[in-house]
């Protein structure tokens, strides 16, 4: 059914893998539709309690694909803008779906995958596992997953790793309040199983409208406003003269201009 994601049903658990190893689970647009559409699919379905985002192979997510990154910075202001929105829109799904969802993250969570690890409601991490919002570095700007980052680990830290582009360790990412819990020793899948047993013993309404609660009461709220600004945002700097110089410069794997 799906070209770039894997879904796994175990009991009354859901794992929605992002199954682009050779591209260490990059996104591009098939994937963000892809997984638009599982995460629609599995709200729908009652037999699903939990819903566990992880990505096969070594790394959890890269962010974007090379040749998305090539394609955008190609493309008008306007054409972005609709990418964004879509990509916006996929996040925003899993950020409100009515039932708990688990990040898996081990190896590395790039830019996007940040914001994917963000927008679930919990996330365990190997300890071995790191996170980098590299966008800065490449002349654009970490706009679309900002508002899970920034309810995440608070305004404050953000100011800083989003525009230092630092790569996190997992045990600074729990600390930040990114990551719930550390899996050692390899434990990942059996901390993982853990907190979806524990989920699975509450009731599916009291916990959807736990959620509910929790976002409508969150300062900053990520409604549709919120959500146009980022898309506003990340549309008109990737077709800055800066956006095209940084990614240029990833691809050719050269300095950037603005670097000494």
């Amino acid at each position: 059914m799906y070209q770039t994601i894997r879904v796994e049903h175990r009991e009354a658990v859901a794992t929605v893998w992002l199954d682009r190893p050779e591209v260490h689970n990059a996104f591009n647009e098939l994937l963000i539709e892809e997984l638009d559409v599982a995460v629609a699919d599995l709200e729908a379905d009652p037999r699903v309690r939990v819903v566990v985002l992880g990505g096969r192979g070594n790394n959890f997510c890269a962010g974007a694909d090379l040749h998305w990154m090539r394609r955008a910075a190609a493309a008008t202001e306007e054409q972005n803008l609709l990418d964004a929105q879509r990509f916006a829109a996929m996040l925003r799904r899993i950020a409100t779906l009515s039932k708990p969802t688990v990040a898996r993250v081990q190896g590395a969570a790039m830019g996007g995958g940040v914001g994917l690890a963000a927008a679930c409601d919990i996330c365990i991490a190997d300890d071995q596992a790191s996170f980098c919002m590299t966008e800065v570095r490449l002349g654009l700007t970490p706009a679309v997953i900002s508002p899970y980052v920034i309810r995440a680990i608070g305004a404050r830290q953000a100011l800083r790793y989003m525009q230092s582009a630092e790569r996190v360790d997992a045990k600074r990412a729990q600390h930040l309040g990114l990551v719930h819990e550390l899996a050692t020793g390899g434990s990942l899948d059996e901390c993982v199983a853990g907190i979806c047993r524990e989920l699975c013993i509450g009731s599916p309404a009291a916990q959807a409208a736990a959620k509910a609660l929790v976002l409508a009461n969150a300062a900053g709220a990520i409604d549709d406003a919120a959500l146009d600004r980022s898309a506003r945002a990340i549309a008109r700097q990737r077709a800055s003269p800066e956006a095209r110089e940084g990614i240029a410069a990833f691809l050719a794997k050269r300095k950037a201009a603005w670097r000494q």
